[in-house]
């Protein structure tokens, strides 16, 4: 008997017959599915100090159950004294079981956490399918110790997702648990 994530297991015995049910779905193939979550932060004070670079990371590692990457500048930015090459964030994209446990904690811990939290915004979708989330801070996840932060910073996570509209991709994180606001 192997593991299968809670929100994985929703979306085998749930969430793919209510999505069909409400779009008309034919095929199960044609139901949307989400296929990667990337957490990312850019640090921009990273071009003076290059440890606030491997404290990102670390975050993001201990956040997400996954080694994060430090992503570097692709460009030189005279006016931000940035060279091409320098480490300025960190990302991470997760797939799979991780994924699932990943939006699973979030939905049901960390998001619940927020001050005065009344769900997440629903403009965040780009008109493919995809979602992006800002946190504002990252303290808001229990697996980050507050005496440890050396400052709060926020980060941004981006839900890519197999839809082909914004409203087939809000009703597939809707059903999967995340919470958006009522308008």
């Amino acid at each position: 008997m192997t593991y299968i994530p809670r929100l994985k297991q929703e979306y085998k015995d749930r969430v793919i017959s209510a999505l069909k049910e409400e779009f008309g779905y034919k095929n199960v193939m044609q139901v949307p599915k989400l296929e990667k979550i990337v957490v990312s932060r850019g640090v921009g004070a990273a071009v003076s100090d290059k440890k606030l670079v491997d404290h990102a990371v670390d975050e993001l590692t201990k956040i997400t159950g996954q080694k994060a990457v430090a992503t570097i500048s692709k460009k030189d930015v005279a006016s931000f004294k940035l060279r091409k090459g320098m480490p300025i964030g960190a990302k991470v994209t997760l797939r799979g079981e991780r994924m699932y446990e990943f939006l699973d904690r979030l939905v049901t811990s960390a998001l619940p956490r927020v001050r005065d939290f009344a769900g997440v915004k629903s403009n965040g979708f780009d008109g493919r399918g995809n979602y992006n989330l800002g946190v504002v801070e990252q303290i808001i996840f229990p697996e980050i110790d507050i005496d440890k932060v050396n400052k709060i910073a926020g980060f941004d996570i981006t839900f890519v997702t197999s839809a082909n509209t914004d409203a087939e991709a809000k009703s597939l994180l809707a059903e999967l648990g995340v919470p958006f606001k009522k308008n």
